[in-house]
């Protein structure tokens, strides 16, 4: 099994993926798509955030790849690869 210093590795470069296509400057025509991309990411903060430091990284990284897959329209993405 990978290590968690490197699934967090993957998910931080799927969250960056994430920022730059949203800062790219193009519009997005499918506003209601960005609801459940920002839900997704949201859910996965929350969960980073948690006081006790209780979290799942396996939680985390579903919530990232489901964000990520839908910005690019992709099906969802094997981070393990």
């Amino acid at each position: 099994m990978q290590s968690e210093k490197l699934r967090l590795r993957k998910i931080q470069h799927l969250a960056h993926e994430i920022t730059d296509k949203m800062n790219k400057g193009e519009e997005l025509t499918h506003s209601e798509m960005l609801i459940p991309i920002i839900d997704n990411l949201s859910r996965a903060i929350g969960d980073l955030t948690d006081s006790y430091g209780q979290y799942s990284l396996d939680y985390v990284e579903e919530k990232v790849k489901n964000a990520h897959a839908l910005l690019f329209n992709k099906e969802k993405i094997d981070v393990y690869l």
